[in-house]
């Protein structure tokens, strides 16, 4: 990769394990919260979902602000407000105030993700992007393992208040790296097709049935994502008997075959240039058999079959971003990636609720059970999602005019034959 991209992906990988460690450290903590506020498990997912909601509601806004004011900014505000209600989440003193600094916290975390993709977009090569994406992206599983492990700890000798202050003030070191590291952009020539967004690009963009079909695929990716990640900690010390300093260490290996299965699948969304079913397809297929496995399991068994899932489903990740990171220029994937960010988190609103109160209402393994729903939802819609730039841009200039013509992307015929029907997939004018 370019110098420029390799500099701008290491601050940026630096960065994101920062979020997903303050973003994670709560789910160790949950059984400590739910004992100190006497909460159930319903409205442990609340607690969980608070952030989520809130998450949710600021991609797209993040995106747009990322196009206005400048990926960077964005991110060095993101990383100090939520830094601030981090450790703001430590005075919580009920289940109400922690509920509202959960929303907070979301808030000024919904808008680093299209802040970052941004930034990244302006310093690389449109060939180069997905793997240097899927590299970024592994830190979601190291900011998982360094939150499991540093949380466990911390836990283990004292309690929540104190993990929580503890963590907070990653951020603004991260801050002081990026202002001092970060370097320039690279030419605009350089970093995308010459497609020049015109007015109402992005509203174009948020009524694009591509676009919002890669939004529920990412959704679906999601279901797995979330529900593993927010319950795994107290299905163990619950139901397995774990101590909680070891629910730490038993979430290593599915953290570290995470972050390989990412830079691997923006590896070869790279290769394949874009055409997400290819990767989507079989991985999912492996990840809903091993979900229908996982709750006959031991201790043992749990964790080689959740790390076998983590591998399956991270393969997705780059995938559900694959075709429009690759097809719009930088100015605009700010925007789009929002929108794709906004299905997942979603997810993340839905999935920890619901699977608490199927724990209450049922039991574990009925809610294990039903994060098969991701996997099979997340084939469906791959299959009729455009697979290339080609068919993407086509079905963009089909639904409005506002986008501009890409002169040296051709709205050629698919090459191959698995994308014969992407003229089906893409959006035809109303």
């Amino acid at each position: 990769m370019h110098r420029t991209t390799r500099t701008t992906a290491v601050l940026l990988f630096v960065a994101w394990a920062v979020d997903y460690l303050d973003r994670q450290v709560v789910n160790l903590a949950l059984p400590a919260i739910g004992e100190t506020f006497g909460l159930t498990h319903g409205e442990r997912g609340l607690v969980l979902s608070a952030f989520f909601v809130a998450y949710a509601l600021t991609q797209i806004p993040g995106g747009l602000l990322a196009g206005r004011f400048g990926g960077v900014r964005m991110i060095c505000l993101a990383l100090v407000l939520w830094s601030l209600f981090t450790g703001l989440t430590a005075l919580a003193w009920s289940f109400t105030a922690l509920v509202v600094l959960r929303f907070l916290f979301g808030v000024a975390q919904g808008l680093f993700p299209a802040a970052a993709i941004d930034t990244l977009s302006r310093r690389s090569l449109p060939s180069q992007r997905l793997t240097a994406n899927g590299w970024i992206q592994s830190s979601n599983a190291v900011g998982g393992l360094l939150a499991a492990v540093l949380g466990g700890l911390l836990l283990a000798r004292w309690d929540w208040r104190a993990m929580f202050v503890a963590v907070s003030g990653l951020g603004l070191l991260v801050v002081v790296a990026i202002r001092r590291w970060l370097p320039a952009p690279l030419p605009e020539e350089e970093t995308g097709p010459p497609l020049k967004p015109g007015k109402g690009a992005a509203a174009a963009l948020l009524k694009s049935p591509a676009v919002l079909g890669f939004a529920v695929l990412f959704f679906a990716y999601d279901v797995v994502v979330w529900g593993l990640g927010s319950w795994s900690a107290s299905y163990l010390t619950e139901e397995l008997g774990l101590p909680m300093a070891r629910v730490g260490l038993v979430a290593v290996a599915p953290t570290v075959l995470a972050a390989v299965a990412a830079v691997v699948g923006g590896r070869l969304s790279d290769r394949f240039e874009g055409r997400p079913r290819r990767i989507v397809v079989p991985a999912m297929s492996v990840a809903a058999v091993l979900i229908a496995l996982l709750p006959f399991t031991g201790t043992v068994g749990f964790v080689v079959v959740a790390t076998l899932i983590s591998g399956a489903v991270g393969l997705c990740y780059m995938p559900c971003f694959s075709v429009p990171l690759r097809s719009l220029p930088p100015a605009l994937t700010g925007t789009a990636s929002g929108i794709v960010l906004f299905g997942g988190q979603l997810a993340g609103i839905v999935v920890p609720v619901l699977f608490g109160h199927m724990v209450d209402a049922f039991s574990y393994r009925a809610a294990f059970w039903s994060l098969i729903l991701g996997p099979v939802l997340a084939v469906a819609v791959v299959l009729r999602v455009p697979q290339t730039s080609a068919s993407f841009l086509a079905g963009l200039r089909n639904a409005v005019t506002s986008i501009g013509t890409p002169t040296a992307v051709p709205a050629a015929a698919p090459t191959d034959k698995e994308d014969d029907t992407d003229a089906s997939a893409a959006p035809r004018p109303s």
